[in-house]
Parts: C-alpha cells; structure tokens; sequence
C-alpha cells in the first residue's frame, strides 16, 4: 500500500470505528434505556407449540452480537492510538468465538422451531495482510449458524440477505511494534474489514413457501463527519411475503433500526410504516427485530420510533417476562463478566399490523443462560407462536 494512500486509510479507519458505535449502543449494551416489565398484555407463558393447518405460524427474532466492544477505538487519541484499537476490536472478536457461539443459537432456533427467523448482526469479518508479520482471521457468521442448524439434514434455509454497512481500516492485531507498512499506522499489519448484514431463514419441510422476497437500505441514515465529509451509517430491513402450512398469506419483515440517534430512529420506524413502506401492505404484517426502542419503559425521545409503529397500527406479540437485553460485557465467555442481572430491559420485538388476524398464542425468551462455556450473544432470543384467525 503507498504512502500516498495514508490519509485515504485514515479517513476509512474513523468511518469504520464510528459506524461500528451503532450496532453497539442501546441494542447491544443497555446503556441508552433503563427498561422494566411491562404489563401489555399480550405476553403469555411458554404453552408450546401451537400446530394446525392454516392457523399456527412460529417465529423468532435474534440479534447475533457483532462480537466486540468499540470503546476504546473509539476514544483514540490518533492513528496509532487507532490501529492499537482496531487490534483490540479483531481479538476481542476473536475470543468471543462465533463458531462455539453458533452452536448454541443453532440450538435455540432448533428447539423452538421457528417457521420464520429474523437475525440481526449477521456479522461478517475479514482480514487482509499488509505484511508479512499478519495471521489472517475471519468469521462469517451466516454459513456458520447454517452449518450448525443443518448438521444431519437441510433444517434452515436464506430467504433473503440485506447488506448494512461495509468498511474497513488498519489494526494491530498482534501487538508487535513497527511491522506495519503504512507511516500513519506503523504497527498495524493487516486491514479488518466488517460487512453487516440482515437476514430472514425459512424452516425447511415444516409447509413454509415464501416469495417477494425484498430488501433494502432506509432514506433516513445517521450521518458522521469524517475529517468534514459525512458518512452515512447504513440500516435496512428484510421482508418476504408467506404462507405457512396452508395459511393465509403474510407480509414478514424484519429490522435493525439506528441504536443512537432516537430522531433518526423515528424516522426509519415510520419509513417502515408509511404507504408503500415493507411494513405496508393488503397481507396481514408481522414486524420482529431489533428496534432499539420501546414504549412506556424507555425516556423520551428513545419512545419515538416505538410509538410511530403504534400510531401506525402495530401491536406487541412477544413477551418481556423475562427481559432480553442485555450483557453489560462485551466479551462473551461464561467468566467473562456477564450476567443474568444485565437483561434489564427490551428492544427486540414480535409486532403485528393486524391484530384481529394475528394473535398470539404464546411466547418465550431464550438464550437466557451460557452454554458451550459461552453466552450465545449479548441479547437473549425472542420466540412467538402466533395464530391466525379464521
């Protein structure tokens, strides 16, 4: 890499780290929202499963966790203070295992059986060696929960995939000094690079068909200047029409609104509602995924997004007894630091735009506890048996 291209790597670099703030905020840590139960109604004991031609359809939503904390890149001073940082972010990646950590969502998704499953932070880490002194790692999250849900048989299957952001910038993964070749990052080795991705799996063999699948990017976007130019952060949504074992066909959509700036938020809850919206349409709607937001058990102005789908018709059809989000700790190991005590509040939610045709049935939180030496993510999961009236 020429030197010539220092400045362009630095700008990269800030733009990954403060993109990066987003997925790591209130939906990943719980700092942005002091959430308790609520008493909506419409949460119910874990009855099982509801089965039946034409009336029972079982989802979930679950928020995968990008897999690192980005404070301290993003309270560094320069750019080797940036690099080390960036270093920090790819071990902490690292240790946090996803492969070990796919084993418990693919275990989570298999015994709840969902009919249709929204993920969020489906993560996708590479690393390319600017010298010689670089040990490459990656991790893609999405082939590795695949291969874990269809170990014997085809279980589970992509519906559709949504790319978020995409950026990349240099980090001293191995902690040595002066092995880099860019003068601004002198001991930074390799280039990490992360893709952020929304997807929707289907259940194979349980009478799911899909079709219309569609995704896209919000109008609305945060935007952080970066040395003077502005760098929108980019969120979407997924969404496919479907019958379930004969049902009545439904609109399925999933999200991951903006975790920091609660007007932008708004404005992308609403861009999800309004006409012509994925949100929208003659089907009945079901919305699951990570909103970042609730409505009597958050402060203003972190009600808003919430309370546009509200006003636009939605109604909850998940449970918060017990929380879901979620660890304090960024680093995932059963001794890490994480606790139960942590899931104090809830961003993630099953909503439906029709609630005379989509009623709930039951639903459960899951992922609650480490297995594999390993919480499964920073949020717990969210399952919901729905049925469909007549």
């Amino acid at each position: 890499m020429r030197y010539a291209h220092t400045r362009l790597l630095l700008l990269a670099a800030a733009a990954f780290i403060l993109a990066l703030m987003a997925p790591v905020s209130a939906g990943a840590h719980g700092k942005a929202h002091s959430h308790q139960a609520k008493s909506s109604g419409h949460h119910g004991k874990h009855l099982g499963h509801f089965r039946g031609r034409g009336k029972a359809f079982d989802t979930m939503t679950r928020n995968l966790y990008l897999g690192a904390d980005l404070t301290p890149a993003i309270e560094a001073g320069g750019p080797e203070e940036l690099g080390a940082a960036n270093g920090q972010i790819l071990r902490e990646v690292a240790h946090n295992d996803f492969p070990t950590r796919a084993k418990g969502l693919a275990e989570e998704i298999l015994t709840e059986k969902p009919d249709l499953v929204g993920l969020q932070e489906v993560a996708k880490w590479e690393t390319t060696p600017l010298s010689a002194a670089a040990t490459p790692i990656a991790y893609d999250y999405l082939p590795e929960l695949l291969a874990e849900l269809n170990k014997d048989r085809k279980r589970y299957s992509v519906v559709v995939v949504q790319e978020e952001f995409d950026l990349e910038a240099p980090g001293d993964y191995n902690g040595l000094l002066s092995d880099g070749p860019l003068a601004a990052f002198p001991n930074s080795e390799m280039l990490g690079r992360l893709t952020m991705r929304d997807v929707i799996l289907a259940r194979q063999g349980a009478g799911v068909r899909t079709w219309n699948e569609s995704g896209g990017n919000f109008k609305t976007l945060l935007e952080v200047p970066i040395l003077g130019v502005p760098t929108p952060i980019k969120r979407g949504w997924t969404a496919t029409d479907a019958k379930v074992r004969g049902s009545h066909p439904f609109r399925f959509v999933n999200t991951h609104l903006e975790a920091f700036q609660p007007l932008i938020r708004e404005a992308q809850a609403k861009e999800l509602v309004a006409p012509g919206g994925p949100a929208t349409s003659s089907l009945p709607v079901v919305l699951v995924g990570d909103l970042n937001s609730d409505d009597d058990t958050v402060s203003f102005p972190d009600t808003l997004a919430y309370e546009a789908l509200l006003a636009a018709g939605m109604v909850e059809r998940s449970t918060d007894e017990p929380l879901s989000c979620c660890l304090d700790s960024s680093e995932l190991g059963e001794f890490d630091g994480g606790s139960t005590v942590d899931f104090g509040h809830q961003v993630d939610h099953i909503m439906t735009r029709d609630p005379s045709k989509v009623t709930l049935r039951s639903s459960t939180v899951t992922g609650r506890l480490p297995v594999n030496g390993f919480w499964d993510s920073d949020h717990a999961g969210l399952f919901s048996a729905l049925r469909f009236a007549h």
